[in-house]
């Protein structure tokens, strides 16, 4: 079983990050966060999907104005992304976000950052340090090239500057596109820090190339017990990126919840496998949080055995197929009513 490593705890508004606490799933909004209905509706998708905490883009005025009816309109945790301009982490502070995602290297001068962090104490905001591999310094490069040491010194160079006003209130990220820098970075940090860490593979890619990248950087490192929030970066729609976060946290035994599991195709099959599983998956959606595992499998020889520990399946056969239950077969059924058969019987069982 992993051991996770002990963090501290700080709290994104009502959400409780590190220490023993679940790892939490975050993700960030694509619409301009000045148009405030675009931004609600998606962040609203995004929570009924799965989705713990949210982060939006601050990079105007306008955006910094949006902010608190976007706050008063949802339910989960607001982050605001600030680069740059430090009237612009006040003017959220002011707002009530729950968490700033901001390099305080980069605001300006010693004055600057402590009004923020001033701001942030009085509301009890925490501060996420997010480093890139796009946003290193010259001089960090120069010194270390594009390393796991560059990515690290330049987020404890920021990490420090907050220390140094005084504040701890701190979760950092260190992502890189290429998985063994990730890999590498963060593993470098967990052994010099015990502030939570918020891990992601970024510019992961489109759905399933970023999806494959990120399952492997974000679940390797969980798998070594570090890690305290995530967010799968893809080219897609955000929800996709919860759905890709919790089949992560479900495979490694980190979330309870529903599992769809489903067999290859292969010579044996007679019935249209790929359409039935991916109607299937669709519609167990309404069962996301319940503790059941469905299985999908092409034939009826080896279907109800290979998928025994399967609280309720599929089989098939020719033009038509078995509905099965913990490997003991319950009746066949023609191929065009399977799917909605297996559905009535997994709301019968649920209700």
């Amino acid at each position: 079983m992993m051991q996770r490593k002990k963090t501290r705890v700080i709290k994104v508004g009502r959400i409780a990050i590190g220490g023993d606490n679940p790892i939490v799933i975050q993700s960030m909004t694509n619409t301009p966060t000045a148009d405030v209905a675009a931004t609600i509706e998606q962040i609203r998708r995004l929570a009924a999907a799965g989705c713990e905490i949210v982060r939006v883009t601050v990079n105007n005025d306008e955006a910094a104005l949006a902010l608190p009816v976007i706050r008063k309109s949802i339910n989960i945790p607001l982050i605001a992304d600030i680069h740059f301009d430090y009237k612009l982490a006040l003017a959220a502070l002011k707002a009530g976000v729950d968490g700033l995602r901001l390099n305080p290297g980069n605001i300006g001068s010693r004055k600057k950052v402590e009004e923020i962090v001033s701001a942030a104490r009085e509301r009890k905001v925490p501060i996420r340090i997010g480093v890139n591999t796009g946003s290193l310094d010259r001089d960090i490069l120069k010194k270390y090239g594009l390393t796991a040491a560059a990515l690290v010194e330049s987020a404890l160079q920021h990490v420090h500057i907050l220390e140094n006003a005084g504040y701890e209130e701190i979760k950092i990220s260190v992502k890189a596109s290429s998985v063994p820098l990730m890999l590498q970075s963060y593993r470098l940090l967990s052994q010099k820090v015990d502030y939570p860490l918020h891990l992601g593979v970024t510019e992961a890619g489109t759905l399933m190339a970023g999806t494959i990248k990120s399952a492997l950087g974000i679940g390797i490192l969980l798998e070594e017990g570090i890690g305290d929030t995530i967010r799968v970066s893809l080219t897609a729609d955000p929800v996709a990126e919860i759905t890709a976060a919790r089949e992560i946290l479900k495979a490694l035994g980190l979330r309870k919840g529903l599992e769809f599991v489903s067999c290859p195709t292969c010579g044996r099959t007679e019935i249209n496998l790929v359409a039935i599983a991916e109607e299937v998956e669709n519609r167990l959606e309404e069962f996301r949080d319940k503790e059941l595992r469905i299985a999908v499998m092409g034939c009826i020889v080896n279907g109800p055995g290979e998928a025994r520990e399967a609280d309720f399946g599929i089989a098939g056969g020719k033009g038509e197929g078995l509905l099965f239950s913990q490997g003991k077969v319950l009746r066949k059924v023609p191929e065009d009513r399977l799917v909605d058969e297996l559905i009535e019987l997994i709301r019968k069982h649920v209700s």
